[in-house]
């Protein structure tokens, strides 16, 4: 379908076009986005040659070459929220498609800037409650197994943004809303097998991860989880980690908080008792309406966000649409995601699309006949441990509304009479 014309489809029509992505449609208001308080313009795109007008059958192509670059009209960007030591950018998740984020579309969050790190120079000292101290060197770390595995990483505060009673934005795109998150193939050494190689001793139930950035990033993580399927991940997405991921090596949690995922990896300590950091202290941890804050919240429970349509698409006209996402938990699989047209009244099944992996973002499909009429559109997940995302007063009443984590309430978008999409929390409170 072109990208410049809609025609109106029949539910067979649609049924029968298996794979055509509503989410490829052309965009517009994106001008609003420059106006949103608590993010940065989108950085403009370097100037692009425009393409030829020649029939390309008659005109000889352009040479091999050793980088290869995007077509002038694909220009994907993260979003950047300040330029500033400690802040954040975030994946463009409307523009994307299947699951797996391109490496230099992977959100960013840095507590100190990104560090300039040679490989050839850096080192992970193991030490504390272990048998045999050890250094190693990267060329040390990857003389062990491999290991590959695809996961999601998400900030702990992703969501922050539409969370807030009393400033409820509406003009808010996916990428604004929920863009601290990305889905990459990391490639490494099994944490487990250097923690063996070491030899922990008996006692032992914690170990403190510590960066080698200006922040000296350092957080806990039980030794539970470090020994059941942690890894030093030295690798994403079929090349070496990108410096803002963490490169040389960062410790790789799938299902975990991003924050505990220390990057720049220099340090490991076993211990027998969480360290207490500053970043697990003071920060990274959830207040409770009760006036007690909850710590060590690491799990990030099921979530989905519809990321078409959504904010600031306009349908041009009523009829059939697929409606699509992504879907996640760090819990294992996700087995459900159910789509609701009518503001939460009815739900109905979604598709998942294959492969379903396990603490992994999954994409969703459901058809959707629009009469036109305005109305909510909304997703819920379940994953196999049986838990439901709720709702955000689900949320509120359990946790409160001062908590600054882990927003995993259902999303929702109003589509106007018109096909004006907004963002439509504050529609259902």
């Amino acid at each position: 379908m072109p990208d410049t014309e809609h025609t109106r489809l029949s539910r067979r029509a649609w049924l029968a076009a298996s794979g055509t992505a509503a989410s490829g449609l052309v965009m517009t208001r994106w001008d609003a986005l420059k106006a949103e308080p608590p993010l940065a313009p989108m950085p403009v795109p370097p100037p692009q040659a425009a393409p030829s007008a020649a029939d390309p059958t008659r005109v000889p192509g352009r040479f091999v070459s050793e980088l290869g670059t995007r077509a002038p009209g694909e220009q994907p960007r993260r979003l950047l929220r300040t330029l500033a030591l400690s802040s954040s950018s975030r994946t463009p998740l409307q523009d994307l498609q299947g699951t797996i984020t391109p490496s230099d579309l992977h959100f960013e969050r840095h507590h100190a800037g990104v560090p300039d790190i040679v490989a050839e120079e850096h080192e992970v000292l193991v030490h504390g409650m272990v048998e045999r101290p050890m250094v190693f060197r990267m060329a040390d770390l990857r003389r062990y197994p491999q290991t590959s595995r695809i996961c999601f990483i998400e900030c702990s505060g992703n969501g922050g943004g539409a969370y807030n009673r009393s400033r409820m934005p509406t003009a808010i795109s996916p990428q604004q809303l929920d863009g601290l998150l990305s889905t990459s193939e990391w490639t490494g050494v099994m944490l487990s097998t250097i923690l063996r190689e070491v030899g922990v001793r008996p006692g032992a139930s914690w170990i403190l991860a510590e960066g080698r950035d200006a922040a000296v990033m350092s957080r806990s993580v039980p030794l539970d989880k470090a020994m059941d399927d942690s890894m030093l991940a030295y690798g994403q997405n079929g090349e070496a980690i990108r410096p803002e991921q963490g490169y040389p090596v960062r410790l790789l949690l799938p299902g975990w908080e991003g924050n505990a995922q220390v990057k720049w990896l220099r340090r490991i300590e076993v211990s027998d008792r969480p360290t207490m950091t500053r970043d697990e202290t003071s920060r990274y941890t959830d207040p409770l309406k009760d006036g007690t804050s909850r710590i060590f919240s690491f799990v990030m429970d099921a979530k989905s966000l519809i990321t078409f349509p959504s904010y600031p698409y306009v349908l041009p006209e009523r009829g059939w649409w697929e409606i699509e996402g992504l879907a996640w938990t760090g819990r294992g699989r996700i087995t459900r995601v159910e789509v609701s047209t009518d503001g939460g009244r009815s739900w109905s099944d979604a598709v998942l699309q294959p492969p379903v992996l396990s603490k992994s973002t999954v994409r969703f499909r459901h058809l959707w006949n629009w009469d036109g009429r305005e109305t909510v559109i909304l997703s819920r997940a379940t994953d196999e441990t049986g838990y439901v995302q709720p709702t955000v007063q689900q949320l509120w009443d359990a946790r409160g509304e001062g908590t600054a984590y882990h927003h995993n309430h259902q999303r929702a978008w109003k589509v106007a009479s018109d096909g004006v999409v907004t963002f439509g929390l504050g529609d259902l409170l």
